[in-house]
């Protein structure tokens, strides 16, 4: 397999300058950036779904949440609490791996999902701030599950790239500290090792050929997580939750991007997951770059990755 065409042509107007200066606050660059970002039809947003914007109390103050419910399904629905990515330091709700991903899921399952607005690892904020807010959310969510409609024996929670790392470290602490956990854990794309593992030599040699921006470089993923952490040495499970014991675990999907430095950090904790007895799926999003998500179902392998988690919250049993 290869590079999905239509994205590989995209790549191509991406400069491949090593010192391209890839400041999306650029004008010009936002234009590259809207320009690599665009797919080929307009995307429609599911008629079926209502949204609704909240606060949710955190240790930090309040976080903003995005609420996404079936306007056609009655009675205690499943849920999911989703985290976006951006490297601990971007992403919003209105980006389309939360905005999109929240509403095609609600939509394809049948469930209540909602989008979390961690706060993120900028200007002194480090960890365990964001992974506090995603916690306090998932209580709210978990506590609030009779007025939110929402079988509180069926509520998952997941994210993208950084967010599923908070994912996976939300299931520690809360395994950790004894309380109820999530009936299943979605993992998309997943950073989880530090330093991530070697990719193969065949998917190397296609993600040579990419521009720097859209690489994870050895220097890059250390930064990422020298500024979440405020360190790169001694790094606690709760920062690195592929170091973690992961016994107890729920149920866990694993989607993974076909060419992505973030690759082998997600394949190797659905072997350690496996290790630790914890039933776990994965799909491999052929084609495929890392942040898939923040296109839209357009695209059909985007829309397949949709599918491989809203399967999840069908058919996931109650977690107690």
């Amino acid at each position: 397999m290869t590079i999905n065409p239509y994205i590989l042509e995209r790549i191509s107007r991406i400069p491949s300058d090593p010192n391209w200066d890839a400041d999306r606050r650029n004008p010009g660059n936002a234009e590259i950036y809207a320009d690599f970002f665009t797919d080929p039809a307009p995307y429609e947003f599911p008629e079926s779904i209502a949204v609704r914007d909240e606060t949710v109390p955190g240790p930090h103050g309040a976080i903003p949440v995005r609420i996404y419910r079936p306007t056609d399904a009655s009675g205690a629905l499943p849920a999911l609490l989703w985290n976006h990515g951006g490297g601990f330091t971007g992403g919003d709700l209105d980006m389309t791996e939360s905005h999109v991903t929240g509403a095609e899921i609600a939509a394809r399952a049948g469930a209540v999902v909602v989008a979390v607005d961690y706060r993120l690892a900028n200007e002194g904020v480090r960890y365990p701030v964001p992974l506090d807010d995603v916690v306090a959310a998932w209580t709210w969510l978990a506590d609030r599950a009779d007025e939110l409609e929402v079988d509180a024996r069926r509520i998952s929670i997941g994210g993208a790239s950084a967010g599923a790392n908070l994912a996976a470290a939300a299931v520690l602490r809360l395994r950790d500290s004894g309380q109820d956990l999530p009936a299943a854990l979605l993992l998309a794309y997943p950073s989880l090792h530090f330093p991530l593992p070697a990719l193969d030599d065949e998917v190397h040699a296609v993600m040579a050929t990419l521009p720097p921006v859209l690489r994870a470089k050895p220097a890059t993923v250390a930064a990422m997580y020298g500024n979440y952490a405020g360190r790169i040495s001694d790094l606690p499970p709760e920062v690195i939750p592929g170091n973690a014991r992961l016994q107890g675990f729920p149920a866990t999907r694993v989607l993974i991007s076909e060419y992505d430095d973030f690759r082998p950090s997600g394949e190797l904790f659905v072997q350690q997951l496996a290790e630790a007895g914890v039933p776990v799926e994965t799909h491999l999003a052929e084609g495929m770059l890392h942040g898939h998500l923040n296109r839209t179902p357009v695209l059909e392998e985007v829309s397949c990755s949709l599918d491989f988690f809203a399967t999840a919250l069908r058919e996931t049993p109650p977690a107690r």
